[in-house]
């Protein structure tokens, strides 16, 4: 293979020249298929002109490795050992720049040849090798083999062991892979990680570039080898390991580091991976470190008195977060307070609270929600550690040492033991005053009670155990005054409203008055002269939207509804994040918002047009947000409206809402869909796809008659619209479920009142030229028939829409063929989808097989010819998967009466139709004759079933009140027992593994379970009398078919009790 030519392509790839770029990349994809390119491509790697080129060398073979290196269940994989020799060589001597791209190709093939199949035999015996011979290891500065690399080459290997990998297995032991690495190269590598240390400890502070890199990559394998498993060969060292770890740390100086040192920062890292490990030992691995944890303890807080430097760089930061973690998983286990208790006072006074305080950088950045990572941490210690019991306490004055002891078979009494929340936490919080009047002017106690309210925030598992009295004390005397104060700066609101909305779940329901009241003037806080008062709003929207997501409810929802319309349309920002939380509302109100709803949208839509510009894509982000809005509004209003029907309430009410709701939606679809330009050859811009068919679903719903759709332009919003869900290809994005809601509405629309252009859409006048452009639903059809075969997961959704666009809307002699290519276009694609499932029965198989049938009802001879052109035995494997699914309804799924009826009547024409062809003893028209037999008998016991359930509904629905009543009674029970059985890890592990199994094995499927549910509309075929027209088949052709077919007796018994008209044609099975 010529080197030069490959070398020259790759020099092309960075050209500046996109077209260049192009061509280049395409040439190389050609000689990808040569056996000796990834050869040619790590031979410029390693020594190619320059850097450059050698880059561009290890990225495309990176590429190159990660499409064609894939090994599934029982195939081998493809890389020769010759080339994987090549590889570990490259990758050992390679410079930095190549080595950090090519090890990943090095991955991946570890991945595909050693994880998942093991069969590299001599990948650890040579690494081992090439380690024990590295520069830094032999002591040797002439040893080509730099450590550094060998050590990166390490991290590759170990890095898929720090998942679990099969999920199938609820206790899955160690890889015997990793056990191999562990016990030839980690275990070794840990003592020369000792001497590394020592090394470090003799220099007094001196940091060695080399060396740190070598102790970070070590602490890297190691962490991904103990993440999960905990190799064999490993824990015996881990006692002499984790007291170097300890030392590293206590080397790190987080008050005054400079982190502009490459060797201190490498250090900061190597601490950081240090307290990962930690981590993973108390969660994963504790009876390895219990007798460590002493020593894990007292290193940790020395850290954490650092917190009061929270404000310097964010790995300083991070170090200081972790710390924190540990000492919560500590504290968490079973030493954990014999370990930490004696602490608690330091922990709080020295760590936890000056980690809460604000500091800084915040100052001068105003207060944020995403609170910064060590103070995440800092609360979330401060919630473990006043969740924690303190001594018991002795209730007679006799009592001993042992009274407190627990005794045999005696539960543990919370009553008798005090938590440090509140022998600790609330009395040290307390020591911090409110600020007042006094000492307005007074900056450390402003920062200091900052602590105080961020600390307050993570106490809401220990209020939850408290009485509501005790909540409504603290909330009243140290939270909410801070709302009333003139001189009380915006941070601090904020902080107030952020701890409102954390204690949703604890705080007393005749709080809420005093609570909204102080959110909502949060809320309407305007801005003060030089002083952004925008924090204090988000962070109120933020606790009212946590508020009613805990269900604690408002006293007045009008007012709160008042409060967030009156500020929408001040900034963009704030527009966004005020409409979220109007969605909240409106969801959390039900019918005590939902009255107010014409008008909100009314004032929404004045809003939001001022943002939109239709020839703008995407839209602004405000506008998506008003249009998601306006959504939420709109269901809920027709839900609203529902319900009102349901108790027959005043119809006039619910005319005028609908009809003000609509104008306002159809003026803003017309300004987002109709002003685009004439001149403009781009359609409007298709945002908010989902949302804008919810909205154009209302207005529809709004139509009482033919004037009402020209005065809100229906026809023509329904066209661009149509266009524009055909032209829809962002099928990963979102749901997009309600289009297919909005289908079903403009169908139901135009078979009660027609729609202009529906079913063909007039030739445009002059001086536009006369090409016919797509129907509104020729437009629709494009959209279904892409969802069969691009959207799984709403491919329910898309079959119902089939059976609707073929069935309901009436055709007529000169739009019949309309509803044939809309047959040709469905059929395709579900014949299309229904050859990548059919190997395995499942319950995809219904719709893909109801939605041909419908097509064939159509237009039989058409979907004959397209299954037949399709190949794979054409319209003899959909034929046959019909059988199969009448003979196996419950593999498939078949139960509703409109699809069993639809399968009866396609028998019946298949039936017709192939004794048309003159053949009555072939086995297909055998099969479908007994699926017509069998599904008919089916159709006639389920509508008997119908009719004793209509005959018994009364009696039932008594009696369902009572079970009601039980089942009430048994849901409480259960909850109780629920909370106090909490799934343990075993219990979730086993959960998950047999999740996996069922995933691997299909049983899961595609689509959500509610819309497998869902009726077919068949439109006209619902008139017909299916069993008429099955008799009269039978008397027409019962010389063929009862005398062509072996038919059983019991099937013959059954349907003859099912038919006794039919009794005359089976004489010879009587």
């Amino acid at each position: 293979m010529d080197l030069t030519q490959i070398a020259q392509l790759l020099d092309q790839t960075l050209s500046p020249d996109g077209h260049v770029v192009r061509a280049s990349t395409e040439a190389l994809d050609c000689l990808s298929s040569l056996p000796q390119f990834p050869f040619a491509l790590l031979s410029i790697a390693a020594g190619g002109q320059n850097q450059g080129q050698r880059v561009a060398a290890s990225t495309y073979l990176k590429n190159f490795a990660r499409r064609n290196i894939e090994v599934s269940n029982g195939s081998s994989s493809r890389v020769s050992q010759e080339f994987k020799s090549q590889l570990m060589r490259t990758l050992l001597q390679a410079e930095a720049s190549v080595l950090k791209i090519l090890v990943e190709a090095f991955r991946i093939i570890v991945v595909a040849e050693f994880v998942k199949q093991n069969s590299w035999p001599d990948l650890v015996p040579d690494l081992r090798s090439a380690i024990q011979s590295s520069n830094v290891i032999s002591n040797g500065a002439s040893s080509e083999l730099s450590t550094i690399n060998t050590l990166t080459v390490l991290h590759a290997l170990v890095r898929p062991f720090q998942y679990f990998l099969n999920p199938k297995v609820a206790k899955e032991p160690v890889p015997p892979q990793l056990e191999l690495i562990a016990k030839e190269i980690l275990a070794p590598l840990l003592t020369v990680f000792h001497h590394l240390v020592e090394k470090a400890r003799a220099n007094h502070g001196r940091k060695d570039l080399e060396t740190e890199k070598i102790l970070l990559l070590i602490c890297k394998c190691l962490y991904f080898a103990v993440r999960s498993f905990m190799p064999s060969a490993v824990a015996p060292l881990l006692s002499s390991f984790c007291h170097d770890l300890i030392f590293i740390l206590g080397s790190l100086s987080l008050d005054h580091g400079d982190t502009s040192e490459d060797e201190y920062l490498l250090r900061l890292k190597t601490g950081k991976r240090a307290l990962l490990i930690f981590c993973s030992l108390t969660t994963r691995h504790r009876k390895y470190c219990d007798k460590l944890m002493q020593d894990i303890i007292n290193c940790v807080l020395k850290i954490g008195k650092c917190s009061s430097n929270i404000s310097l760089d964010f790995l300083s930061e991070r170090i200081v977060s972790l710390a924190f973690d540990v000492i919560s998983h500590v504290l968490e286990t079973g030493p954990g307070w014999r370990l930490v208790s004696p602490h608690f006072s330091f922990l709080l006074e020295s760590a936890i609270l000056p980690a809460l305080m604000l500091n800084e950088k915040e100052e001068i950045s105003g207060w944020r929600e995403d609170l910064f990572t060590a103070r995440k941490s800092a609360i979330n210690l401060l919630g473990v550690v006043s969740m924690s019991k303190g001594p018991p306490t002795v209730s007679s004055n006799n009592g001993s040492s042992a009274s407190s002891k627990r005794k045999k078979g005696e539960k543990n009494k919370k009553n008798n033991q005090r938590s440090i929340g509140e022998l600790l936490v609330l009395p040290c919080l307390s020591k911090f005053p409110i600020p007042s009047d006094a000492t307005a002017s007074d900056p450390k106690i402003l920062k200091d009670y900052f602590g105080v309210l961020m600390a307050y925030g993570g106490l809401q598992d220990f209020l939850k155990e408290k009485k509501p009295a005790f909540t409504t004390s603290l909330v009243k005397t140290r939270v909410l005054p801070l709302y009333s104060f003139s001189f009380c700066p915006p941070y601090l609101v904020a902080a107030a409203s952020w701890v409102l909305g954390e204690l949703a779940s604890c705080l007393p329901e005749e709080m809420s008055v005093d609570i909204y009241s102080s959110l909502l003037k949060a809320l309407a806080m305007p801005d003060k002269k030089d002083t952004s008062c925008y924090p204090v709003r988000v962070a109120a929207a933020g606790a009212i939207a946590g508020l009613l997501e805990n269900e604690y409810l408002p006293p007045e929802w009008l007012a709160l509804l008042q409060v967030v319309i009156s500020r929408i349309g001040n900034e963009d920002e704030e527009n966004i994040i005020l409409f979220q939380l109007l969605n909240s509302i409106v969801e959390a109100g039900n019918e005590n918002t939902a009255i107010h709803i014409p008008h909100i949208i009314s004032s929404l839509v004045d809003v939001i047009s001022k943002s939109i510009h239709p020839s703008v894509e995407p839209w602004p982000h405000v506008v998506v947000r008003g249009f998601e809005a306006l959504a939420v509004m709109a269901q809920s209003w027709e839900d609203f409206m529902l319900e009102k029907v349901e108790q027959n309430d005043s119809s006039e009410k619910k005319a005028s809402g609908q009809g003000a709701i609509a104008r306002a939606l159809s003026a803003l679809l017309q300004q987002a869909w109709l002003t685009v330009p004439l001149e403009a050859e781009a359609s409007p811009p298709a945002s908010c796809i989902d949302h804008s068919s919810t909205l154009l679903r209302s207005i529809i719903l709004s139509v009482t008659g033919s004037s009402v759709i020209v005065e809100l332009k229906l026809s023509e919003l329904l066209l661009v619209w149509a266009d524009m869900i055909s032209d829809w290809h962002a099928w990963e994005e979102s749901e997009d479920m309600a289009v297919f809601d909005c289908i079903k509405e403009v169908v139901s629309l135009h078979s009660k009142y027609g729609l202009e252009s529906f079913i063909v859409r007039q030739i445009p006048p002059a001086p536009a030229p006369p090409v016919p452009q797509r129907s509104i639903i020729e437009a629709i059809s494009v959209f279904v028939s892409e969802a069969i075969l691009q959207y799984p997961s709403a491919i329910w959704r898309a079959f119902s829409c089939v059976h609707i666009l073929l069935h309901v809307p009436k055709y007529s002699s000169e739009t019949e063929g309309v509803r044939l290519s809309l047959a040709a276009v469905f059929c395709r694609a579900a014949f299309f989808h229904l050859k990548g499932v059919r190997s395995k029965p499942s319950s995809l198989w219904k719709p893909l097989l109801l939605a041909i049938a419908s097509c064939y009802l159509c237009h039989p001879d058409t979907v004959e010819a397209i299954l037949e052109k399709e190949g794979d035995g054409g319209f003899a494997t959909w034929a046959s998967a019909m059988a199969f699914a009448c003979t196996h309804s419950s593999e498939v799924g078949l139960s509703a009466k409109s699809e069993i009826k639809l399968m009866v009547m396609t028998l019946l024409k298949m039936t017709e139709r192939l004794l048309g062809v003159g053949n009555p003893s072939g086995g297909l028209l055998r099969d479908c004759f007994t699926s017509l037999i069998k599904t008919s008998i089916q159709l006639k016991e389920l509508d008997e079933e119908m009719e004793e359930e209509e005959n018994d509904e009364e009696s039932e629905d008594d009696d369902n009140d009572d079970e009601d009543e039980d089942d009430d009674e048994i849901e409480i029970d259960d909850e109780e027992s629920e909370s106090e059985h909490e799934e343990t890890e075993e219990q979730f592990l086993e959960r998950y593994a047999q999740a996996a199994s069922a995933l691997e094995n299909g049983t899961v499927e595609e689509g959500d379970a509610e819309d497998q549910e869902v009726e077919i509309e068949l439109g006209s075929l619902e008139e017909a009398d299916e069993q008429k027209m099955v008799i009269s088949l039978i008397e027409r052709y019962h010389h063929v078919l009862i005398k062509g077919q072996a038919l059983s007796p019991e099937l013959v018994s059954s349907f003859i009790n099912a038919f006794p008209d039919s009794t005359s044609f089976f004489h010879q099975y009587m």
